[in-house]
């Protein structure tokens, strides 16, 4: 027998978490699926909602570019990621970084205690079409019918739902591939040999600690990462890297100067110990309000475990780094919205299905947010017919 619900949300990541929220403040009743804990993708690491498996930073909260402008109109409206973010937030410069464990569990306690949002722990495999509503099958059989479905599965989804929505679309998935940046314990770090500070001022002006190089140690540096082992890649798959967020060896292979112009760029960080702009610096960043840990920052990588350990510990400071995660890389899917999506983000065969979040293409945790936010602006229009205007190109 099938469960009737009035809004179905798939996926508690950003842009479904997000979306599960707005909708409830908006009086309506929402069921929000997601396949944690029963099962997990290789990515994840906890069973809480809205977690971070990349980066800890939301990007610039300078309202005088595109990302920073675009989180002042989201808190305008309400956010519940930005409005967390800002509660979880860790010193980082002009940047929004936060503890990424404060921040999952304000969000899941936000959607746990909200009396119009159901948690269910289900795997959902595939949709159908029905009349004035749509089907939701899950790994078990168990089918739920919703008035509307929302598909914020991410770049993550798994394999079965995946499938599912080739065939539906009769189009294989688009994909990049991502890495995340290693992440190290505060304590193993010499900080004899690195310093506070963040560039050319910025936050407190202390925000980030530096690791900076010399010539020497720099051009080591790049030939220990040309000759690294690295993990293979899918057989079936080409390296196809998002540019935004190239693992450091790519990099690195594209021209020996193209590090210390990219995460190591050293202008406005100078060295209070000899008051001058190193050759290269690394950064890292707070990963935790406590300070106990701290990312590499832009060093994503997909090298072996010992050749991370072996490599990243000829940084200056690092030479005893204790890893609390090692780098890693994954494949993320995404639709191409343009040609598969209609105007309400929904799939012409299913037209009660609509996609949010990373999925649809977007890349970056800001962008799959204000997905999520900008459809549970939308729904409740298009279920009376309505067709209210897209946002003005100012916005």
């Amino acid at each position: 027998m099938s469960k009737q619900v009035e809004y179905a949300v798939v996926g508690a990541g950003l842009a479904g978490s997000e979306l599960a929220w707005q909708l409830s403040q908006a009086g309506k009743s929402v069921a929000l699926f997601e396949m944690r804990p029963s099962k997990r993708s290789s990515a994840h690491r906890s069973d809480k909602c809205a977690e971070l498996v990349c980066s800890n930073s939301f990007r610039s909260r300078n309202p005088e570019n595109a990302v920073g402008l675009i989180k002042e109109e989201m808190l305008a409206l309400g956010s519940l990621n930005m409005q967390t973010a800002l509660a979880a937030q860790v010193p980082a410069g002009d940047a929004l970084a936060v503890d990424r464990d404060i921040f999952s569990a304000l969000i899941t306690e936000k959607l746990t205690a909200a009396p119009l949002i159901t948690r269910l722990s289900h795997e959902v495999v595939s949709f159908e079409d029905a009349p004035d509503a749509v089907k939701l099958i899950t790994d078990t059989g168990q089918v739920y019918t919703a008035k509307r479905a929302i598909c914020a599965t991410g770049p993550l989804t798994s394999a079965p739902l995946y499938q599912f929505l080739e065939s539906l679309f009769s189009r294989q998935s688009l994909y990049f591939y991502d890495s995340i940046a290693p992440i190290v314990h505060a304590e193993s770090l010499d900080h004899q040999l690195i310093y506070s500070a963040s560039r050319y001022g910025k936050g407190e002006g202390s925000d980030y600690l530096n690791a900076p190089m010399n010539r020497d140690a720099y051009e080591a540096f790049i030939d220990a990462l040309l000759s690294a082992e690295k993990m293979p890649i899918h057989q079936v798959d080409r390296p196809i890297f998002f540019e935004g967020c190239l693992p450091i060896e790519v990099m690195a292979e594209r021209g020996r100067e193209t590090l210390r112009f990219g995460p190591m760029k050293p202008v406005g960080l100078i060295d209070p110990k000899t008051g001058e702009i190193p050759h290269a610096v690394v950064q890292l960043r707070r990963e935790n309000k406590a300070g106990t840990c701290y990312n590499l920052v832009g060093f994503q990588t997909r090298l072996k475990q010992g050749d991370q350990q072996r490599i990243f510990s000829q940084i200056p400071g690092l030479g005893a780094a204790e890893f609390l995660r090692y780098g890693a890389m994954h494949r993320n899917s995404y639709l191409h919205s343009p040609k598969l999506l209609n105007d309400q983000l929904a799939a012409p065969a299913i037209p009660r299905l609509h996609f949010a979040g990373q999925i649809t293409g977007v890349e970056g945790y800001v962008e799959s947010t204000a997905v999520g936010l900008l459809l549970s602006k939308y729904l409740p229009f298009w279920e009376k017919g309505e067709h209210p205007p897209p946002p003005p190109p100012s916005t």
